[in-house]
Parts: structure tokens; sequence; C-alpha cells
């Protein structure tokens, strides 16, 4: 018989509550009055997604929830924003120096189904963090808008050129788990989901060849492969609206969860710095794995964040202390559309005055 049992049970719930109180803390409702937000306004903004066929919105201020609509536990794909999810994986082994993002492509010994020129494997790892390789190769997961823009192979040489396309973002993917001996998912869940409490519980698959009419399965994750396209997997994630605002949270915190430091707050600088220009009109640019709001006359700090299908969005808005989640059930029949998407953006902002 333990004498001090009661004592080690307290001990216990007290590690226990430690482990999760940022997540606890994080989660807390206040009134939206309280950090300058009209909860009439914000209703309106329920009653538009409401009607415009969004599945769920968060928004987080000072790491306390000022408004949560529609169903923020379900799981459902992530689409691009997969990339900033990889973001942070490549930060930490870049830093521990597993990773070294000056290596190019033909000293890793990369290569694809049609074979890379020799221009193209002086392509780095850094050049492809950037979407910026030269390399317009046939990818897995690749969007009609991708394909329209796709310039001709040899068009540009590694880091002249600016085009977002998943050749790059599949075999950084690849990269990173040829080069740390782990699966992506596996990355995520020991790096990221068990330390921030998220409910992904990584169980993946493999999908092979999908045709058009494939259902998403029910998993975490899955590498979805196109053999006729390119060696290298799409990688996909299935988040709830909770699990990416405490993604957007970490980076909003610095990279650091309960005094932790999970993603150097150095790479996090870096990554997020603008390398390509993508909308002018707007100070948009592009940075590694992230977009990149650029500062303006009307913006005075940095904000980054990344969409998925143009519908889902993770923003980080450091000035404002500000994380924003927004998804659509894509996984079913939907009518939320681009043009939703912005209205959706500017009735957020609009609700930032007190009643």
């Amino acid at each position: 018989m333990i004498k001090n049992l009661p004592f080690l049970i307290v001990i216990f719930i007290m590690l226990i509550g430690s482990g999760c109180s940022e997540k606890e803390k994080f989660f807390v409702k206040v009134n939206p009055a309280e950090k300058g937000f009209s909860q009439t306004k914000l209703d309106s903004l329920g009653n538009y997604l409401q009607n415009s066929g969004s599945q769920s919105l968060m928004i987080l201020v000072d790491g306390k929830v000022i408004y949560d609509w529609g169903n923020t536990e379900k799981k459902i794909l992530i689409h691009s924003i997969r990339k900033a999810i990889l973001n942070s994986l490549y930060g930490i082994y870049v830093s521990n120096g597993t990773i070294d993002t000056t290596m190019t492509l033909g000293e890793l010994q990369i290569d694809d189904i049609y074979s890379l020129s020799k221009v193209e494997k002086t392509a780095t790892i850094a050049n492809l963090l950037k979407s910026r390789s030269g390399i317009y190769h046939s990818a897995a997961a690749v969007s009609e808008g991708m394909l329209a823009d796709m310039p001709e192979r040899g068009t540009h040489l590694p880091n002249e050129n600016f085009y977002y396309n998943n050749w790059d973002f599949n075999t950084l993917g690849f990269i990173l788990e040829k080069q740390t001996g782990k699966t992506i998912f596996d990355l995520f869940y020991q790096h990221i989901a068990q330390p921030l409490g998220m409910t992904y519980s990584n169980n993946y698959i493999t999908v092979k060849n999908p045709d058009d009419n494939w259902e998403i399965p029910d998993v975490d994750g899955f590498y979805q492969y196109e053999d006729d396209k390119s060696k290298y997997p799409a990688y996909h994630l299935r988040l709830s609206v909770k699990d990416l605002a405490l993604y957007g949270q970490l980076y909003l915190n610095k990279g650091k969860w309960n005094g932790i430091q999970i993603i150097p707050e150095q790479w996090i600088e870096v990554s997020t710095q603008p390398y390509s220009i993508t909308n002018e009109a707007y100070g948009i640019g592009y940075g590694m794995l992230w977009n990149v709001l650029i500062p303006t006359e009307n913006r005075t700090s940095k904000s980054f964040f990344h969409t998925g299908n143009a519908v889902h969005m993770l923003g980080v808005y450091p000035g404002s202390n500000l994380v924003l989640v927004h998804r659509v059930d894509t996984e079913n029949a939907y009518k939320f559309h681009q043009g939703n998407f912005y209205d959706m953006i500017s009735l957020v902002w609009a609700s930032q005055t007190s009643d």
C-alpha cells in the first residue's frame, strides 16, 4: 500500500491540468465587446454564413473565442492549408540541422517519371519552399487553376519565377520524410497535434489513382498517388476548425506553447517574409508555404494566411492578435463560392466596432 497515494493523485491531476491548460484557456469564450467587436454585427455575419452555405467559422482575439459559428469540431479536408502545416515541420527540422535548405534536388537524388533536367536538379529546397523551383512537372492533386497557369518545362531557371504548384509542395513532403525517416502524418502528430491537444488521432491511409467519382476517406490523413503524373503523392489532412485554430494560435504565440518553443520563432519570421509578390494591388505575397499580407499605408503590420479550394481559410493577424478560421464542407455538395469568401472576410473586419 502506498502511504502518500492522495498526495500523488493530486500531483498527477496537477500535471494533467498543466499539460492542457493552454488549450483550455484558449477556448474560453468572451464578450466580443471586450475585444472591440460588435455582437450585433457578428450575428449578421452568422446569418450571411448560413444563407451562403458555409460550414463553420471561429474568431479568436488574445487567445479567446469572441465568435464561433457552425460545427467547429467536424473534421473535413483542409485542402491547400496542408502547405501551412508543412511549414511548421520544416521549421523544426531545418532549425535542428536535419534539413539543409541549400541542398539541391541533384544532391538529394530527386527525379520523377518525366526525368528532370540538369538545370532543374539545381533547384534547392529553399526554392521549393518558396514555390520558385522552375520545375513544371505534372503532379498529384493539381487543380484546374494550377494547370491553366503552368509554364512550359524549361521556361524559367530555379528561383527565377513564382508558380504556385503541387509538384514543389508534394516533393517537399517526400524530402521531409526522406531526411527524417518518418511520415508527415507521424511528424505532425508528434510535434504539433499531441502537444497542442488536437483531436487529430493519426489514422492515415494511401489512396492510389482515384477516379473522378472517388469519395474522401473518413480518416485523419491520406496520401494521394497519381502514378501517371508523378512519383510523389499529395499528402492530405482532415482537421476541425478547433484544430486549425490551435495551429493558428501557435503561430500567433511565435511558436511557443505552454512555455515550450515548438516552432523556432526565427523560422516563423523568415518563412512569413514575402519572397514573391502575387497580388500587387492588394499587397499580397508568398513566403515559404504561407501567403503574406504586406504592410501598406492602410495596413501597419504583416499578417499571413493560407486558403484552401478558394473557400477555406486559416489567417494569423499579429497586429490585431487575431486568428480566423473558416471552413466549408467541400467533401459534399456545396454552394459557397469565392465571392462569398471575400464577403466573409469583409464582414469579419466590419464587425470590429463596438455596439
